[in-house]
């Protein structure tokens, strides 16, 4: 007990010249409409949790404990929620700042990427002593210790390190793409390439594959960039002198001429959440047993951390379920729900079956469950709802179907949205009585 106490000491004492930046300012235009009333790293996950938590939490777990979160598009909301969720105390220093755009005599308005984000707030974050940055997105999951990516940053004296996975050509097309040598030096990186020609130059030799242990390496791989990036502070402030707005398309390319620039290789689980598609996907994985290819939200040596609901267990009355995720607090009486994640204060009412879907829960009761007034906010009486996603403060009348009868792809309505052939009800959305789609 005593040598662990003793080894996590070294451990936080080694990270203490380690800030991270957090990028959430994204307007998550292709999470459309998911991203209509708020920020993409405050969109709910695995029905208790935000985005943004899985960044934070990962920082925390990795005992780096100044964090600054950068943010933009409704950033009051995604500031209620840190506020709410995460308080240091004087036994446990630390702090986490959320940063939004001010105009100032030498930067004015929105950030226009990525780098211009960090670089309009250099002056600021330069007030922090770090020796290396841990520049993060809002919105992916992982769990990864970064203390294994700084002590690479370390040993390697490199001015960059990138986080860096292998991956399949089919994934290939939409990531930045790294040249490497044994060693892990970077000597080339692409962002994004379409063009075969440019793709093969990227392939990752069988040698490096069995080297690095990764997993069936008789598949062809490419090094792909995660998005996640360990800076010295000196190659941080130089190469945010150059012009170029974002890391991926302007910096990075930049960096490997000015020093030297390392892969940190991880094998683990990680998702960008960039579509609907890619939301919904990694939200279902959530209910598969045993845990593989997915996040573990299980693990109790790196919880997720979120804000404290402090609400009872779920109840469910007479109710099949199978292959689901029920959050805390959530008062169903349905008939079957089926491979799906239902959300914190959920409330769904007799008779009702629910298949491949989400359901996004609500921040407070209404009305309060002790009361006999008419549902408000909730799924109704004998409903059928399949592959959607039923969004926060909906109210979903009796006898209504959501099942895309007519197998759309793609739909905006009222309310009613289909993106990639998910049924979305986004925010506030009245459904009527036996209304079906």
């Amino acid at each position: 007990m005593e040598r662990e106490k003793r080894e996590n000491e070294l451990r936080k004492s080694f990270l203490e010249d380690v800030a991270s930046i957090v990028l959430a300012g994204g307007q998550g235009k292709r999470l459309m409409p998911l991203t209509q009333q708020r920020s993409k790293p405050a969109v709910s996950f695995g029905g208790r949790y935000r985005l943004i938590d899985i960044p934070l939490s990962n920082s925390i777990n990795s005992n780096i404990r100044r964090i600054y979160v950068i943010g933009q598009y409704f950033a009051s909301g995604l500031n209620q929620h840190i506020l709410n969720t995460y308080q240091f105390n004087q036994l446990d220093k630390g702090s986490i700042e959320l940063i939004t755009p001010q105009e100032t005599l030498k930067e004015k308005g929105w950030f226009a990427g990525t780098a211009d984000a960090v670089r309009q707030n250099i002056d600021y974050l330069l007030h922090d002593p770090a020796a290396y940055f841990l520049i993060l997105s809002g919105d992916q999951l992982y769990n990864i210790d970064f203390a294994q990516m700084i002590q690479f940053a370390r040993t390697s004296d490199a001015d960059l390190v990138i986080a860096a996975l292998p991956v399949l050509e089919k994934e290939a097309t939409r990531m930045g793409l790294m040249k490497v040598d044994e060693e892990a030096r970077i000597h080339d990186f692409v962002e994004k390439p379409n063009d075969p020609d440019v793709l093969k130059k990227y392939l990752l030799p069988d040698s490096f594959l069995q080297s690095k242990h990764v997993k069936d390496p008789s598949k062809p791989r490419y090094l792909a960039s995660m998005g996640i990036y360990v800076f010295k502070r000196r190659a941080l402030i130089e190469i945010l002198k150059e012009e170029g707005t974002d890391f991926g398309h302007h910096i990075i390319p930049a960096q490997l001429k000015k020093g030297k620039s390392s892969a940190f290789l991880y094998n683990g689980y990680w998702e960008d959440i960039g579509t609907v598609s890619s939301y919904y996907e990694a939200n279902l994985a959530l209910t598969k047993i045993p845990i593989e290819d997915t996040l573990d939200i299980h693990d109790e040596t790196r919880p997720i951390f979120t804000t404290p609901h402090n609400l009872p267990s779920p109840v469910l009355r007479e109710t099949f379920v199978h292959e689901s995720l029920i959050s805390q607090g959530a008062i169903i009486e349905a008939k079957e729900i089926r491979h799906s994640v239902i959300g914190v204060r959920s409330r769904i009412k007799r008779g009702t079956v629910i298949h491949d879907s989400i359901v996004m829960g609500n921040h407070h009761y209404y009305p309060s469950p002790s009361t006999m007034a008419t549902l408000e906010h909730g799924i109704g009486e004998n409903c059928f709802i399949k592959k959607a996603i039923i969004d926060e403060y909906t109210s979903i009348g009796n006898n209504v179907q959501l099942i895309n009868k007519d197998n759309r792809e793609n739909y905006d309505g009222e309310g009613l949205y289909v993106r990639d052939g998910i049924l979305i009800v986004t925010t506030g959305t009245h459904i009527p009585d036996n209304f079906v789609f």
